[in-house]
């Protein structure tokens, strides 16, 4: 494939430094990307303090307008950012296309959310006051998005900031540089046929070593991150340091609970793709099945005949399911796993292995495989980005399903199938589900913008998207007018001179 047919992409070859974007879907060389050095680095953030001045004096619904246009300008180019995201990152094209998606729905969120970026109003206790809160933005937020969903994540983020008032500095994945370039230069077009300051939104390039320079600088009030629990970590820490505030977005180790009372072609739809879509390398991806001994048997023979079923291969190819991996580390990683549940008793109901030949030059294709292993193995608590899916068998009641569950350190996303609303409301309750997402009759994957995203324990609490997301990108100021010809104190003090 020929990078250049793709639109809004500028390719730069650094002087002192760049990197090298291959895609793991034939190892073919994309483009060069400049490293950001830190004389650079420094120079975008005082762009960005300057922009912010600027900005944050915008009124609310002028900077939703421009969101829309971004929009816009990013439905005209759905098919070449598609298309690129498939091509660098690896997802099939259907899931390039539908993160393009999700970006447009995301600004067509922000442009309603920059007209209700409400304050409450409330009573005072004193006679002739007024008390209110309102919302003010902090100023530069920095985003550190993940190579699996290499645009969509820093949309979230990034276009909820900008309506708030804020601006942005965007490290994307050293893994997916070009597709962060290609979503930069149509900002940039846009901000430029508004004569709004670039500066709103910039771009730095490089490895972690760019990550600690943005999470160790006092000059950016809020980290976003995006990653694995180990990185986020390191990012909670440093910024908590600096008592500055940070978003994290980790890992996860989801799960479906199968009941007696499912509804098995459910099963099949949502257990498959959450386990196979984007070949294993989602946040919510479902990396276990915990079934009921009385649907055990049913649930493994729908399992093999799906997954003999399964396209490998192109996923610029519409006719194929599973796409590559993001490069030989996560071949390893997956090929290690599989090592390790055979040493812990794990028997394969449907076996893995790398793929060769004609098709799978790139050394990243796999099989996506299923292991029936005991819910106490070690490698079950354990995330490994790939198409690796346990089944987990229990006799009793529904609390013991959910206890399964919940014995693991990430708290992401979960599902129930079940025809029962006992058990789905009890799955739903506060003696149930402990992740930030708990759905009834679908699958663990494939959240949608108009909900807060985000997940409890090792996942990192953090919160993106909709609902009141929104809140975190800015900071809350009380404030209480006296329209009398007194100053009465509050508590009924009184202090008399």
């Amino acid at each position: 494939m020929n990078p250049g047919t793709f639109t809004g992409i500028k390719y730069i070859k650094g002087k002192s430094g760049h990197i090298d974007s291959y895609s793991p879907v034939d190892g073919e060389f994309i483009g060069s990307v400049e490293l950001t050095s830190a004389r650079d680095y420094n120079a975008v953030i005082a762009k960005a303090q300057k922009a912010f001045k600027v900005w944050r004096t915008v009124p609310a619904p002028k900077r939703g307008d421009i969101v829309r246009q971004y929009g816009d300008a990013l439905r005209e180019n759905k098919d070449a950012l598609g298309r690129l995201v498939s091509y660098e990152m690896g997802k099939s094209l259907q899931e390039g296309w539908g993160e393009v998606q999700e970006m447009i729905d995301i600004c067509d969120f922000a442009v309603g959310l920059s007209r209700q970026l409400y304050g409450l109003s409330m009573h005072s206790e004193r006679p002739s006051h007024r008390m209110y809160e309102q919302w003010h933005p902090l100023g530069i937020v920095g985003i550190i998005s993940a190579f699996n969903f290499p645009v969509a994540v820093w949309a979230w983020n990034a276009m909820i900031a900008m309506v708030c008032g804020d601006v942005c500095v965007w490290k994307g994945s050293e893994k997916t540089p070009l597709c962060t370039v290609a979503c930069q230069n149509i900002l940039k077009n846009v901000l430029k046929s508004n004569k709004v300051p670039e500066g709103i939104c910039s771009v730095v390039t490089g490895d972690y070593t760019v990550g600690e320079m943005m999470t160790t600088d006092t000059r950016i009030p809020m980290i976003s991150a995006t990653g694995s629990t180990r990185m986020g970590r390191i990012v909670g820490t440093t910024v908590a340091q600096r008592l500055g505030k940070s978003l994290l977005e980790l890992g996860g180790n989801n799960a479906i609970i199968i009941t007696p009372n499912a509804d098995l072609n459910l099963v099949l739809s949502g257990a498959v793709f959450g386990a196979v879509g984007t070949c294993g390398q989602r946040c919510t991806s479902t990396r276990r099945l915990i079934i009921h001994e009385s649907q055990y048997d049913a649930v493994k023979k729908i399992l093999r005949k799906a997954y003999r079923q399964l396209q490998i291969g192109n996923p610029l190819n519409p006719k194929m399911h599973v796409g590559p991996l993001i490069d030989k580390d996560a071949v390893n990683a997956y090929l290690e796993t599989i090592k390790r549940v055979k040493e812990e008793g794990g028997k394969f109901l449907v076996s893995g292995g790398v793929l060769n030949g004609k098709g799978y030059e790139s050394g990243c294709y796999v099989k996506p495989c299923v292991a029936e292993i005991h819910a106490d193995a070690k490698i079950v608590q354990h995330e490994t980005f790939a198409p690796i899916l346990y089944l987990l068998k229990y006799s009793g009641d529904l609390q013991e399903a959910i206890a399964i569950q919940n014995n693991v350190p990430q708290g992401l996303s979960s599902a129930i199938m079940t025809t029962n609303l006992r058990e789905a409301e009890l799955f739903l309750s506060s003696a149930g589900s402990d992740c930030g997402i708990a759905n009834v009759n679908i699958g663990t994957s494939g959240a949608e913008i108009g909900g807060a995203f985000g997940g409890e324990k090792e996942t990192g609490g953090g919160r993106e998207s909709g609902s009141d997301a929104w809140k975190a990108y800015m900071r809350r100021q009380t404030n209480t007018i006296n329209y009398s010809t007194e100053v009465p104190l509050a508590q009924g003090i009184e202090f008399n001179l």
